[in-house]
């Protein structure tokens, strides 16, 4: 197989549960060989000038960092194949779900991933409506991106 899908990565880093899956699911996409990881699209790697809020809080008041952060993030989602959410379903992220709108606005395969130890529990209702599939972490590393399919989650929507 040859990696010819890039990915938009959407994940959260900002605490040690959110970090310990983001690790894991990119792990997962090293090995994977039908994504093109060089080519994708991972907003950690591209915050504006380098400059990582996690690293700088100061930053998360500084309007040109803020303005193109966000704009190199939508720029990253429109020119990517595919969305991949990195979902925890007990903690909603309200920017994973405005990237995942935005993705479906645009047209875009969404493929959310869920920890193994969290699959099966309840998740959004709009999440869940956005989603072509949602698989486990585990299964990310096999997952054939060249022919992206439609399967429904096994757990509950609220």
């Amino acid at each position: 197989m040859t990696r010819t899908r890039t990915l938009y990565f959407g994940a959260g880093w900002f605490n040690e549960k959110q970090t310990k899956a983001y690790d894991a699911a990119m792990d997962a996409l090293k090995a994977n060989p039908t994504v093109d990881l060089d080519h994708s699209y991972v907003p950690l790697q591209n915050q504006y000038k380098g400059i990582r809020v996690d690293e700088h809080p100061e930053y998360l008041r500084d309007k040109e960092w803020a303005s193109a952060t966000y704009t190199n993030d939508l720029i990253g989602i429109k020119t990517s194949d595919i969305m991949l959410g990195v979902y925890l379903p007990e903690e909603e992220d309200v920017g994973l779900g405005m990237e995942l709108g935005y993705a479906m606005g645009q047209g875009k395969y969404i493929l959310l991933v869920v920890p193994d130890e969290d699959y099966g529990k309840p998740i959004n209702l709009m999440s869940w409506g956005v989603a072509d599939n949602v698989i486990k972490i585990s299964e990310l590393k096999d997952f054939d991106f060249n022919k992206p399919r439609f399967s429904f989650y096994e757990g509950a929507v609220y």
